[in-house]
């Protein structure tokens, strides 16, 4: 799976001047009425989502698998990476079997999940939250920049899940 694929492949640029917040203000405007056809993860988040989230743009384009595009950023503590997947659901992805830990839960009245992908315990691969959203779903993913600098990957990835969620595509 592209959840943890974070090595860098092309840039792209989020976050930024005034320009570029009413360029992402409309991408998302478009996203939302489009499903997840127009959502791109690299300006999707705005400069304050990013500073919330603890990490900075611009992102970089994440591109491993063709079906799951998504981007990057780096933290002091933590990489987080946003994918779109248009085929799947929060359903579909608990039967891949890819996961050590897979919990369903509610996020704003959206499905979602907080799964954790097979590391074979000799690496810690991160968490990401899976979210429905725009007929398909969106992943957060967080891991660590550093072994133990992030105690909770999962609760760090659901806090921002919930600052950007409202956000995503219906």
């Amino acid at each position: 799976m592209a959840l943890l694929g974070l090595a860098a492949c092309s840039g792209g640029k989020a976050g930024g001047d005034g320009q570029t917040t009413t360029t992402q203000e409309s991408s998302t405007t478009a996203a939302a009425g489009g499903g997840l056809q127009n959502f791109d993860p690299c300006s999707f988040l705005s400069s304050d989502d990013l500073s919330a989230a603890g990490v900075t743009g611009p992102g970089e384009k994440q591109d491993n698998f063709s079906f799951e595009p998504g981007c990057s950023y780096e933290g002091e503590k933590i990489l987080l990476a946003v994918y779109k997947n248009q085929e799947e659901t929060v359903a579909k992805y608990e039967k891949s079997g890819n996961w050590d830990k897979y919990e369903k839960f509610q996020l704003n009245g959206r499905s979602a999940a907080r799964a954790v992908e097979g590391g074979g315990g000799a690496v810690d691969a991160g968490c990401s939250i899976v979210i429905d959203a725009g007929g398909g779903v969106v992943l957060v993913d967080v891991t660590e920049v550093m072994p133990d600098s992030v105690p909770d990957k999962c609760g760090e990835a659901e806090k921002i899940a919930r600052q950007i969620e409202a956000k995503f595509p219906k």
